[in-house]
């Protein structure tokens, strides 16, 4: 693999916005410090971030980072309704990149019918708009990126104001430990001159369909993040679990299909130091039962000291491979033409 290869199927040049992620990431902090607060945390009994896609992602990680810490409910909706609890002790964060994804839309509006207080998140579009006309405070991001990655424009500001309203302590030490792994880490895998190690992963993966087990503690978030990318940047299908509830059911499924494990999956363990003891114990007999049935088991580790390092120390490995992944497959890991499909047929339907 080389420069052009790359530049032959990145044609809307995803590798430039993976390379500059840590300056995304620095950006999105200053964007969340300047925030004014519109509410007091006494004000606030539960948390609801309602999203979809790339934009609900960077909820879910707050969810799962914050897990151990925030002493209230927190929950991100993938729905065009909000749960029934939702009322005006209430924060709804509205996240939509675009500002028009049609089931965001529409739990905006049920979340005014509930009287929830709402902070929107957007870089334009209807949300934008409905916003300023109700006097809900935003968030403004730059417009641009494919939602997948603006990843970090998703995730900092909301962190950021989630500390500074009190609900946990601030994570200033945490997030320059974030900067400068990712910021290590863009060097080396922007490297292409030499195989690097998504570049690796990648070639591992190729022509395999992935399955992705991780633990349920924080990275079942990567978990899916993982699947989101190569589902969206690689156009591969990947599938994925985690540990310990896979134990329960799924294990026994490797079984049947026997040709089609050895020679058509890859499993990927993402493992991290911090996971429950009992959780590496089963990680390790889990994956010495599935090299029994297929020929690629790999395993990737977490890096860094804090929790936020090791997550996005995963999510950046990940977002890498799934980009070498569509050079591998020969295709633009921007386009989402069958998305966009999808987009233009719904709008049809009133």
């Amino acid at each position: 693999m080389n420069i052009q290869n790359i530049k032959r199927y990145d044609q809307n040049d995803m590798y430039s916005l993976l390379k500059n992620f840590p300056q995304q990431v620095e950006d999105a902090v200053q964007i969340g410090k300047k925030f004014p607060v519109p509410y007091k945390m006494k004000e606030i009994d539960s948390i609801v971030v309602t999203g979809l896609g790339g934009s609900a992602i960077g909820g879910d990680l707050l969810r799962s980072y914050l897990q151990d810490e925030i002493k209230i409910p927190f929950i991100v909706n993938r729905n065009y309704l909000l749960p029934a609890f939702v009322n005006e002790r209430t924060l709804v964060i509205v996240s939509s990149y675009s500002g028009n994804t049609e089931e965001t839309i529409s739990a905006y509006n049920d979340a005014r019918k509930k009287n929830a207080k709402v902070i929107c998140i957007t870089s334009g579009g209807k949300i934008a708009k409905m916003a300023k006309n109700y006097g809900h405070p935003q968030i403004v991001i730059p417009a641009g990126f494919p939602p997948r990655v603006a990843l970090g424009y998703s995730f900092f500001p909301l962190l950021k104001v989630i500390c500074k309203m009190g609900f946990v302590r601030e994570k200033e030490k945490e997030i320059r430990e974030t900067i400068i792994l990712l910021k290590r880490k863009s060097k080396l895998y922007s490297d292409v001159k030499k195989e690097n190690v998504p570049m690796m992963l990648a070639k591992q993966i190729y022509t395999k369909c992935p399955i992705i087990y991780s633990a349920t503690d924080r990275f079942d978030v990567v978990n899916l993040r993982w699947r989101g990318q190569i589902a969206e940047n690689a156009k591969s299908l990947a599938f994925g679990n985690v540990i310990p509830e896979m134990n329960h059911n799924e294990l026994v499924g490797w079984k049947v299909l026997r040709r089609m494990m050895e020679e058509d999956f890859a499993v990927v363990f993402l493992l991290n130091s911090n996971d429950h003891p009992r959780v590496k114990v089963r990680m390790e007999i889990t994956k010495n039962i599935v090299e029994q049935y297929t020929q690629r088991v790999i395993e990737v580790k977490s890096e860094g000291k804090s929790f936020l390092a090791k997550m996005f120390s995963l999510i950046y490995v990940g977002d890498w491979m799934s980009f070498y992944l569509a050079i591998l497959n020969g295709i633009d890991p921007t386009q989402v033409r069958v998305i966009d499909y999808l987009k233009n047929e719904l709008a049809k339907v009133k």
